[in-house]
């Protein structure tokens, strides 16, 4: 949830600390700070709000010293106020940290200290950590924090600096993600790749259980028991420019119109490569996927798609309740895990969890040398570069060309289905082309206050999609439900205050959601319907249409999530909202 970021070299560190810092405030927008070493001293400088908070406040002040730590924090353990910001430090102010995840046992760890006669400045979990480090140092920074990790419990990642060892970071990684930057005399430590890229793409992903020493002229990684172990750095394809806004209001925006070349990249390898894995997915007694938030209604589409393809029963599960559920499963079973980050919690955790028991881990991602892709017995990656706006959208439909083409490599399926797949990017480009009606309609619709977003078959999922994107970035409720259960209870919610949105492409169960927009428009209801161009039944129905190009069946989600895409976005924009930092959200859930 929280980004840590770190620099020593020979520079002065302030400037790499926040423009890392400004890479990470999709992690967290609560409170920014940074800890420096300033003439033998540990200067901390932290403010509630955004990173501009901080460079506001850091204006006019000179700060030279070459070795620092940064942290933008999304609260989890006290309330938000500048006592509570990161980074922390021990009661001499001779240690500092920052800190990413949960410490489960902080309390039992407190009132050890407290009974020692150390006092909490904060109410985070955070502060045991640097109390700890400074009561076990004993003249070496790596010791003390070996020995400090040996009392910690939960998933974290932090890093430490002291004035007692100027130019050394000691940094851990136990189920949050942490990547170490290469320089050239100077090194780096950040939680996402993109906070590196405009000083470095020489990366060390860190593992968990891994401990890394930082200094200006090394780096030396370690495990939990001090031994040194080997590394190799890894190059990242991407550069700066892809995770800029490239003329675009907002990175959500550019990542949605990315999505034609993203849509390519994903397709055009897979279908080169023909998804060659070592063994069939007929092979398996049943599939289980596992994902959260957006991954799992990626997941939902997959499952349609593999199960009419292939015939393998597949069910899909929120990663977070797979975890603590009594599911029967074993090495004649395939776990697809679907994560954007490669590093959200829940879906890791569950996914080892049943990899444990014998199922073989397949997973989705679109971070390479992410946790989830190191921990997988396989890996498919989506080719979708940086996400950036905590709304994802690209990855989205990479995720379904993954799955899509999963399903096709091993079926039984004609080449017209590749190159029906292959005419996808250039369709959402039409799509795309429409933005400006899509706004119009957005603009007129961005005062209501409810919306309830219905579909049937694939469009279930896609209803759902539509509905998060919405109050994601709006936060204006809507719920998406499949379009059969209205009449369970939903439809009680209709009425000419609450627009229905209804996913209706001329599918298999047409004439199936044209009788349920029938049955909005008896109870005065308006209705929104997202259908094929030129479909005058549709239009006929609705209040107003988002169209898009006609497509076979199997295929429409890729059109139709494009439309829900703008809608959202544009209300969210018009309403003057900060699209791409919503309020308590983070780009990558790494604590439950």
């Amino acid at each position: 949830m929280c980004g840590i970021v770190g620099y020593t070299g020979s520079n002065p560190a302030l400037f790499p600390l926040l423009q890392g810092l400004e890479r990470l405030e999709y992690r967290g927008y609560d409170s920014a700070g940074v800890a420096l070493i300033e003439d033998g001293k540990i200067v901390v400088e932290k403010k509630v709000g955004k990173i501009r908070e901080l460079i506001r406040s850091l204006w006019g002040k000179e700060f030279r010293g070459t070795v620092g730590i940064g942290h933008t924090r999304w609260a989890t353990h006290g309330e938000v106020c500048e006592l509570n910001a990161h980074p922390h430090t021990d009661s001499k102010g001779e240690f500092a940290v920052v800190h990413n995840g949960i410490i489960e046992n902080y309390r039992e760890i407190k009132e050890e200290l407290q009974k020692l006669g150390i006092e909490y400045k904060s109410n985070t979990d955070t502060e045991a950590i640097v109390h700890l480090v400074a009561l076990n140092y004993e003249g070496d920074l790596l010791k003390a924090v070996l020995k400090t990790i040996k009392k910690l419990k939960g998933a974290y990642a932090f890093a430490v600096i002291s004035n007692r060892e100027r130019g050394r970071i000691v940094a851990v990684r136990y189920g949050s993600p942490l990547v170490v930057g290469i320089g050239k005399g100077e090194n780096f430590i950040a939680s996402d790749i993109p906070a590196l890229l405009p000083f470095t793409r020489d990366v060390i992903p860190l593992e968990d259980g891994e401990v890394v020493d930082l200094r200006p002229d090394g780096v030396l990684v370690y495990n939990f028991d001090g031994q040194l172990i080997t590394k190799e750095v890894m190059h990242v394809p991407w550069d700066i420019i892809s995770a800029e806004k490239g003329g675009f209001k907002h990175f959500m925006l550019k990542e949605i119109f990315e999505q034609p070349r993203t849509l390519g990249d994903t397709i055009r390898g897979y279908i080169s490569r023909d998804l060659k894995l070592p063994f069939s997915l007929k092979d398996f007694r049943r599939i289980l996927i596992v994902a959260c938030g957006t991954s799992y209604h990626a997941g939902l589409v997959g499952k349609y798609w593999i199960e009419k393809h292939l015939g393998v029963p597949v069910e899909v599960a929120y990663a977070s309740e797979v975890r603590y559920a009594h599911i029967p499963i074993g090495e004649k079973d395939l776990v697809i895990a679907v994560s954007q980050s490669g590093e959200t919690a829940d879906t890791r955790f569950s996914a080892l969890a049943m990899k444990e028991k014998g199922a073989t881990l397949l997973s989705i991602v679109n971070v390479m040398g992410s946790a989830l892709d190191r921990e997988s017995d396989y890996t498919l990656y989506t080719h979708a570069g940086p996400e950036i706006g905590v709304a994802a959208t690209k990855t989205f439909t990479a995720q379904l060309a993954v799955l899509y083409a999963l399903a096709l490599s091993q079926g039984e399926n004609s080449s017209r289905d590749m190159e029906n797949l292959l005419e996808i990017p250039r369709m959402v480009e039409e799509v795309l082309s429409a933005h400006e009606k899509i706004k119009d309609l957005a603009i007129k619709y961005a005062n209501y206050k409810n919306f309830l977003y219905l579909g049937r078959y694939l469009s279930y999922p896609v209803a759902l999609e539509g509905a998060l994107k919405l109050k994601e970035i709006s936060y204006i409720h809507a719920e998406g439900y499949p379009a059969g259960e209205m009449k369970h209870g939903p439809i009680a919610l209709i009425d000419e205050k609450t627009p229905t949105v209804v996913v209706a492409p001329a599918d298999r169960v047409y004439e199936k959601i044209l009788s349920n927009i029938e049955e909005v428009l008896a109870r005065k209801g308006k209705v929104i319907g997202v259908g094929f161009e030129k479909d005058e039944k549709l239009r006929s129905l609705c209040d107003a249409v988002m169209e898009v190009p006609q497509v076979e069946e199997d295929l429409t989600p890729f059109l139709t999530t494009v439309p829900l895409q703008l809608f959202a976005y544009y209300i969210a924009d018009y309403l003057g909202l900060d699209v791409d930092q919503p309020r308590n959200l983070a780009k990558t859930v790494t604590v439950e």
